[in-house]
Order: C-alpha cells, then structure tokens, then sequence
C-alpha cells in the first residue's frame, strides 16, 4: 500500500493544496488519477509518492490512474503556479488538459489549416550560419540557452528555425515551435510542412477538442516530434526536448489573460532550463528586455536586398482620412500596374464611437464603461462583454437625429476602398471576419493566389506573413496606440510600424507608407527609418530611470465585485500584507461585464516573492471574497496596465 500528495485540479483557491490519497504500487509522479474529492469525482496530479496520511485520516483511494505525464512537465506547471501567484490545480490542468474518448478517425490539422510551404534553399548566408552553428553547439552541450535571434523581416529567421529543428531531430530530440497568433499558425505549418511532413503537429485554441486530443496524443507517443503552435503549445508533451523557437517574440499574445496569466516567453526559458534545451527567441523588432538580457546572434539586413523605403504622410495637412491623397495614388498604382497591398488600420468595425452632436452624447456599452463600436450590419457592439444592440435614428437622451461617426474601422475602409477601386479585390482580416473555421487559411490563400489584392485588417496583418508581390504596405493611422496610458505604448507602435513595413518589397521594390497626425513622433520617425538599435537603446534609458522592466517587474493584482468600494478596500487590506515593494495603489480601473474593477501595481526586483504572498493572502481570503462577489487575479509581467 502507497500514499502520495495530489493536487486535485479544482480552481477554488481555498482547496489550492496537497491532499493525501491511496495509490497503486508503481504509480509515480506525474500520474494523472481520477479521485473523490467531496460529493464529485474530480481529476488530480500525483506530485509525491512514499508520504505518510496525517494522523487520524484514512486516506480515501484514487479510482484509476488516466495517464502518465512527464516529471518535468509537472515540475514546469508547479513553478508557474508559483511565479504567477495562481493555484497548483489552475497550473496543472494546462499540462493535463480533460480527455475525450476519441470518436473514430479525422484528418489532421495540419492537413486542412497548412499554406503551400518553401523549398530549402541551396546555401544559408554567412550570418546565419553562424548563428545555426552557435544554436546547434548550444543544443550539443545540453546545458541549455536562451539566445535572441535579430534581424530584419526576410533576414532568414525563420530557415535558422527549421534547420535548428531539423538538428534536433537528427540528435534524436524534439522540437517546440511557438507562433503569438493563430494568424500565423498557416504559414508557420506550411513551412514546417513541406520540410518535416507527418512529423508536424499543431495545438491552438482555434482546433476543436478532439483535435487537440488527437494532436496532443500523436505528441506523447512520439510520431510528432515537432509542435508547432500558439502559446499553449509550450506545454506540448514533446519528450526529449531540444529546442523551443520564439517567433515574433516581441509580440503581447503571448501573455495569457486568464488565471494563470503566464507569459509563454518565460515559460519557454524556464522549460529549456529544466529539459536542457535551447530557447530561441526570433524578432525583427525584439523587446526591451530581451535585446538587454539575452545573447545576442544578429542575421542583418533583408536577405534579397534594402528594406522599402518609409512615406510619413503628415494628416494635419490631408483632406482626406482614412484614405488620403498619396495613399489613393500608391493604391492607384496598384490598381493599374498590379501587385498586392496590406492597409493596416488597428479598429474593428464602421466607427469606433457614435457621438450626438447636440448634447454631447457618446453611447456606451451597459455592462463596461466603454464606447460601443458601430459595425456594417448596423448593429453597436461591446468588443469586451459582447453586448450588442441596434444603430439608433436618434440620440436616446436628447431625441435628435445628428448622429456623428467618428474615426474609420477596417469595415470603413473596406467600403471606401469598394467606392474608390471596385477594380481591386478586397479582403478583409479581423477577429469578426475569421471566426468560421477554415476562415483564417481561406482568406491568406486568396490573398496569395490573387493579383490587384488589397488585404485590409487589424494587427493581425502586421505579423510575420510573408506573401510574393506586395508593392505597397500602408499604416492607415499610425496614432491609435500612442496615446494609451501604458510605459510601453511607444514600444507597440515603433514594432507595430516596422513588422507592418517588413511585408512589402520582399521580392520586388515595394513602398510603405505611414499616416499620422503626429510624425515627430520618435517611435514614428524611428519606425520611418527603420531604426531600432536607436529605438531600443532609447528605450532602455528612460526605463532604467523609471524603474521599468528589464530593470524591474512589475506584479499587478486586480480585484472585481459588484459595487466600487469593495475591490478598493480589499485591495488596501491586502496591501499591508505585501513584503516592502514600491507598490502603486489601489487605484479604480474601467467597469468591464458589469463588474467593477481595481488593480494595486508593485515594481518589485523578487517578482516571484510578491506574486507568492498574494497568492496566499488570496487564497486566506477566499472564503469572505466570495461571500462579497469578488474575484482577484495575480497578474506578474503584465502586458497591459
């Protein structure tokens, strides 16, 4: 007879602890068991075997032992619990997701999701050799890395990943690919595809349960040795690990928004450690933090020739908005010499707000404290609650018809486009215009396929799409992100500016144009010129003066309840509790889904010490949290403040 401690994987954190239970002989850490946990059956994770029951219990029996999970997998979700101040049951059920039983035979993802692929080239360039021969030897000397790979769009990234992976394989170890957006994942499989065939596997949230099953099942027995997804894929049950690529690592998506709000860059660093792998992380634009922690391996410039020249157009001085004079003419060109374009515009919808002229009325959603968006089916829509209601004739306060549109969403655009170029054939790439499956890869393989193609859409045109012929990139208005209040909203806009800059021209002169009211800007005028060792530099100056990451974290908590007092004042009770940090605070947030809201910030050197004693203040505090409707998350390395 055996006992052992199990996390049950419950999300209360007044259960987040070990509980003792009777095991098989032979069951070992890592054994995902079904037990009673109360009045239900309820799954767990053995996290120690050989423990003594506390006196006077009877250790109940597990019921069944479902499968096995790696040690180190175990391990990584344990520290991710810790460091992100979450529970132990939260953490495990991302490496031990609930299985389906399958349901007969279907085609594997990549099958369906996968744009055509490259051929290897006959020679790398000299850079990247070198920078292959430095992550191979890495790799070799099994003590693990973490190397920050930069170059310029078409620099060759992505050929020092495959063939980074491809010496994994040979050495009889696996490989994790991570992409920030399922918007990438086509392209990324493609590639991969074409170069390893079956031995590719695909995890995302856009796959259905059973796919991901089946995936996650074709990993742990080994066919797939190499996953190539979003971030959850950092988790796959990849055995021997070798090495994880980072593609785009300056991106935000890889921080997760729900409890455990892990960051899947440092989840990748902290899994290499543990597996002694070699973490890779890849950008044209990288962050702050890793251009002033990381090695550095530099690939250079676009490897088929000068990056496109930059046009900032100065709209103070412009009629037209969103689409001004040079831009008509660049789309023009288009429209009469061919070629394809991407117009970036960061705003959903028709109008980002509809405003009453006569009393000053801007309508707002009734659950959040934000302006509804007005979208092309006439319909106002909340893009946090989901709240939706009909475009009114008249203002509902003061009864008058003089509705204002104001701004220009990417349905604006696409219809002005339709007005000024019915020649050109649009496609539009947003979260409302790709939620079908299938959607996503439809409409990037039209794109790729067709000639006088505008491709109108969201960030998600900026990242990492590499398409032949583009002659014309444009930012439609370069100012949406500048003026949030966030120490890194310049920092979005210069990467946002140069990845959008980096898809025109790749095998052909291409030209990019910028508009903005403001183009002395430094993160614009920087962008314009394609430099970000100067940007980067810059940045980290006025961060180390302010104490901002990479110089220290910063560990944010936000309570929610129903009325606005209470989140303020259980934030201030759980302040006193915190070790002396710099702490900045409470402080009252927006109202999102009804639910009002209220955030303390620590700027803090031990991150993981201060998530930890919130977490344990939470969880001492969870029971009369509850009984006040209020819910607390930890949020460590927050990407939005």
């Amino acid at each position: 007879m055996a006992y052992a401690s199990v996390y049950p994987l419950v999300t209360a954190r007044a259960l987040a602890r070990e509980f003792t239970y009777e095991v098989p002989e032979g069951t070992a850490p890592g054994a995902v068991v079904e037990v009673r946990f109360g009045n239900a059956r309820r799954r767990g994770v053995v996290t120690e075997v050989g423990v003594s029951p506390p006196a006077g219990v009877e250790a109940a029996p597990v019921e069944r032992v479902v499968e096995e999970l790696p040690a180190t997998l175990v391990e990584l979700a344990l520290w991710v619990a810790d460091y992100y101040g979450s529970t132990p049951g939260r953490a495990l059920a991302l490496v031990a997701p609930l299985k389906r039983k399958a349901r007969g035979q279907r085609p594997r993802p990549a099958e369906r999701d996968a744009l055509p692929g490259e051929a290897e080239p006959a020679e790398l360039s000299e850079s990247q050799r070198n920078a292959l021969d430095r992550i191979v030897g890495a790799i070799d000397a099994r003590t693990g890395a973490n190397i920050l790979l930069y170059g310029a769009t078409g620099s060759g990234k992505t050929e020092v990943y495959l063939q980074a992976c491809a010496a994994a394989l040979e050495r009889g170890l696996g490989a994790i690919v991570l992409v920030p957006e399922i918007a990438l994942t086509p392209q990324t499989v493609g590639r991969f595809t074409a170069r390893f065939g079956e031995q590719i596997a695909i995890l995302h949230s856009g796959l259905s349960e059973a796919e991901r099953r089946d995936e996650r099942e074709r990993i742990a027995r080994g066919e797939a040795r190499i996953v190539v997804g979003a971030r959850s894929a950092v988790f796959a049950p990849v055995a021997g690990l070798g090495v994880v690529c980072v593609d785009e690592e300056h991106d935000a998506s890889y921080k997760q928004e729900s409890d455990p709000r892990y960051d899947a860059r440092t989840v990748a660093a902290k899994r290499a450690s543990l597996e002694s792998a070699v973490a890779v992380f890849g950008s044209a634009t990288p962050r702050p933090e890793s251009w002033g922690r990381l090695e550095r391996l530099e690939l250079g410039g676009r490897l088929s020739g000068k990056l496109p020249p930059v046009r900032v157009v100065d709209l103070r001085r412009e009629a037209g908005y969103p689409l001004s004079a040079p831009l008509l003419a660049e789309l023009g060109a288009v429209a009469e010499r061919g070629g394809k374009a991407i117009l970036l515009l960061n705003r959903r919808g028709v109008a980002p707000a509809l405003h009453c002229r006569a009393c000053g009325l801007t309508l707002r959603c009734a659950n959040c404290d934000v302006a509804l968006v007005l979208h092309g089916d006439a319909m106002l829509r909340c893009h946090h609650c989901g709240h939706a209601e009909s475009e009114p004739r008249a203002c509902p306060s003061c009864r008058s018809a003089d509705l204002a549109r104001l701004g220009a969403g990417t349905q604006r655009l696409e219809r002005e486009l339709e007005a000024q170029f019915p020649e050109l054939e649009r496609i539009r790439l947003d979260a409302d215009s790709v939620e079908q499956p299938g959607a996503l890869t439809a409409a990037l393989g039209r794109f790729a396929s067709t000639d006088r193609t505008v491709l109108v859409g969201t960030q998600m045109v900026a990242k990492g799409h590499h398409f032949p012929g583009v002659a014309l990139a444009a930012v439609v208005d370069a100012d949406t992100g500048l003026a949030l209040p966030d120490f890194r909203a310049e920092e979005r806009t210069f990467q946002l500016l140069t990845q959008l800059a980096g898809r025109s021209g790749r095998d052909a002169p291409g030209r990019v144009l910028v508009q903005t009211f403001q183009p002395d800007e430094r993160a614009i005028a920087l962008a314009a010129n394609h430099d970000v060792p100067r940007f980067l530099e810059g940045e980290l100056a006025r961060r180390r003066e302010l104490g901002y990451p990479p110089f220290r974290h910063l560990v944010r908590i936000v309570v929610a309840g129903p009325d606005p007092a209470a989140p303020l004042q259980a934030l201030s009770e759980l302040r006193s509790g915190l070790p002396a940090a710099d702490v900045l605070g409470p402080a009252p947030l927006l109202r999102l889904r009804g639910r009002y809201r209220a955030q303390l910030v620590a700027k803090t050197e031990t991150p993981r010490r201060i998530a930890a004693q919130a977490s344990r203040l939470l969880s001492a505090a969870a029971p009369s949290m509850r009984r006040a409707g209020l819910t607390a998350v930890v949020d460590v390395d927050p990407q939005n403040l």
